[in-house]
């Protein structure tokens, strides 16, 4: 199995594991392409900012439209994520694994990071994926069986990333 995923239940929560796993990753020199989001709280807003980085050295892109105080509803700016797709395929090459923080709704309906996950895994690099629980059905359909539920702590998740490329020690 080259595809799995972190599911945690709580606004951010699985972002911010799949920050800390990209963190543990790089410091340990591992070369990686996808995205980390991180989301910034406003006291007028509903919706809180979200920012993508893109791996291994950026940009951030601002993800969210802010549509005002009174927001409801999806503020993703779909042709930012498209900017950000676009950034990560430029990087697989040098890859030796893709993160993605989010199988989210634009991926649940094959659009967003799909095209580069299925990339990603036609050229044998596994793939870490972080679902939240509005979308694991579609996540679930779009994996099929070869996929690989991953433990929710960031030391247990990037063994399994290592292990993958095979820099873990046995």
């Amino acid at each position: 199995m080259r595809l799995a995923y972190v599911t945690l239940q709580g606004r951010g929560r699985t972002d911010a594991l799949i920050a800390e796993v990209a963190a543990l990753l790089m410091r340990d020199g591992i070369r990686l392409a996808g995205t980390v989001q991180s989301n910034h709280e406003r006291p007028d807003r509903r919706k809180c900012d979200m920012d993508l980085a893109v791996l291994p050295d950026g940009p951030i892109v601002r993800i969210s439209e802010d549509r005002g105080s009174l927001a409801r509803g999806c503020i993703l700016d779909s042709g930012a994520l498209e900017q950000t797709v676009v950034a990560v395929q430029r990087r697989l090459e040098c890859a030796e694994l893709l993160i993605v923080n989010k199988f989210g709704k634009r991926e649940a309906e094959g659009k967003g990071l799909v095209p580069v996950i299925a990339e990603a895994l036609h050229r044998g690099l596994p793939v870490l994926i972080g679902v939240n629980g509005l979308n694991l059905a579609a996540f679930l359909t779009f994996a099929g069986e070869d996929v690989c539920a991953l433990p929710t702590n960031a030391p247990s998740v990037a063994k399994w990333c290592k292990s993958m490329i095979g820099t873990e020690a046995a």
